[in-house]
């Protein structure tokens, strides 16, 4: 810092350093975690340390967001710094209960392939989902872009799309290269033989990656692919979903905090899936009527979902936050918010209204993978997953929790509480009402309602 101090102040970065040894930050990373406090305290414009509260941390945090110069890794690394000096060194009370690592963890960009964006991404650019880097022809190239078209042209989910162009490229990299048309059969029934015995893949991955090469050879090459001679389908496996008691419920959305606790009660509240809360939009909630439009969902379908009453004091302040936030980047000169390409030529400012604004934004502004436009993106769902995960594992839930729990719990509780099976269907957007079905797993019926034998010993 270029400004001399005081020998209090030498003897508070001295304490602050000892802090960080016993947390083994050390060396360099200490000296850049030193800086990284100093620079958050010289920056408080005549606020008393131990007067800095929640709401000023979060406009600071908005602010380091917007620095274009810092990596993810050092937006981290001042946050942490900033936690260790206000909980540890200072020991403010509302910084040992504040949920840091949801601060941490909203510094993550959106990549060209996430979903929300990977549909917009020309067919010819380039994304390759397997990760290897093993060559493939250029003919192959040539009829995996065909595939995405096709794809695209019929409207089937990005994540289809992703699925099929990776199986494929898998594919063609076990053929060495190239997609066969002749031999066809023979060469399927080797490359499902090879995931089965080598890669040990589940019955349901081997299913998979077999109707991404009948849709590719069906639809893209117009190849009859033959007779696979004894090779049999794996027989699909009935899993029952994991659902969580309303005591656990109750206590796993207890260990959560802030933002993560308010899209986890939505996620219980309403049905929804994970990606349909993080790509919630303001004009989606109608407050009035109660009720939230899933906009797109699975399926391309649209459906309205519940509104919890408990719900909507807390989300009309976390709005209000957001909307803040938004003003201060339209003042920047900012504002945008991605649209599908359709809807920003039909309306080219609407990018800067505020009902389309996400209704969960992301910390950091972020640049578009393709146009370098700046956008506040949503958070990214690994967000709420880490944090869900670790609410589990902290409430002592033995079970496999992750967000999609939350949705199976919603669908079992209300068909104990006596909802029909038909409302429960539409609420959860299932087109056929055998999906819904399952979950009438833990419903008391005729049989079983005595208990175990064992019991009347």
């Amino acid at each position: 810092m270029a400004r001399k101090m005081t020998d209090g102040e030498r003897k508070f970065w001295a304490e602050y350093a000892q802090v960080l040894e016993r947390r083994g930050i050390v060396g360099k990373n200490a000296q850049w975690h030193v800086r990284r406090a100093q620079q958050f305290v010289y920056g408080l414009d005549g606020i008393r340390l131990r007067d800095v509260d929640s709401a000023y941390l979060l406009l600071w945090v908005d602010t380091l967001g917007r620095n274009d110069q810092l990596e993810i890794w050092q937006l981290r690394q001042a946050v942490e710094a900033v936690e260790i000096l206000l909980r540890d060194q200072v020991g403010l009370a509302w910084a040992r209960d504040f949920d840091w690592q949801e601060l941490r963890d909203g510094f993550v960009e959106i990549d060209a392939a996430h979903p929300t964006l990977a549909r917009e991404t020309d067919c010819r650019a380039e994304i390759d989902c397997a990760g290897e880097a093993a060559p493939i022809a250029a003919e192959a190239e040539e009829v995996i872009t065909r595939l995405k078209e096709i794809i695209r042209v019929r409207h089937m989910s990005i994540r289809t799309e992703q699925a099929y162009v990776d199986w494929a490229r898998r594919y063609a990299r076990f053929c060495g290269g190239d997609i066969p048309v002749v031999d066809v059969a023979d060469n399927v029934r080797a490359y499902l033989e090879y995931l089965a015995l080598k890669r040990k893949v589940a019955g349901a991955t081997q299913s998979q990656a077999l109707n991404a090469l009948v849709f590719l050879y069906g639809q893209v090459l117009k190849c009859d692919m033959g007779d696979l001679g004894d090779y049999v389908r794996p027989k699909k496996q009935r899993k029952l979903p994991t659902v969580l008691s309303r005591r656990e419920v109750s206590e796993l959305l207890g260990y959560l905090r802030g933002r993560n606790q308010l899209m986890a009660s939505l996620l219980y509240g309403s049905g929804m899936r994970l990606m349909e809360c993080v790509r919630l939009r303001v004009k989606d909630i109608d407050f009035d009527n109660g009720y939230i439009t899933v906009v797109n969902g699975k399926g391309g379908k649209d459906r309205r979902v519940p509104l919890p009453h408990c719900l909507v004091e807390k989300l009309r302040e976390h709005l209000e936050r957001v909307k803040c936030t938004h003003e201060q980047d339209i003042a920047n000169g900012d504002g945008l918010v991605y649209i599908p390409s359709a809807l920003a030529r039909k309306y080219p400012r609407a990018g800067r209204e505020w009902r389309w604004q996400y209704v969960f934004p992301s910390v950091r502004m972020s640049r578009d993978p393709r146009s370098g436009v700046r956008r506040r993106h949503h958070v990214h769902e690994s967000n709420l997953q880490k944090a869900v995960k670790k609410a589990a594992q902290e409430a002592g839930i033995s079970k496999q929790v992750g967000c999609h729990t939350l949705r199976h719990c919603f669908a079992t509780h209300l068909l104990q509480d006596g909802a029909d099976i038909r409302t429960v269907q539409e609420l959860l957007g299932h087109a056929d009402v055998s999906t819904t079905m399952i979950y009438t797993h833990v419903l008391n019926r005729p049989g079983v309602q005595g208990g175990s034998p064992l019991d009347s010993l």
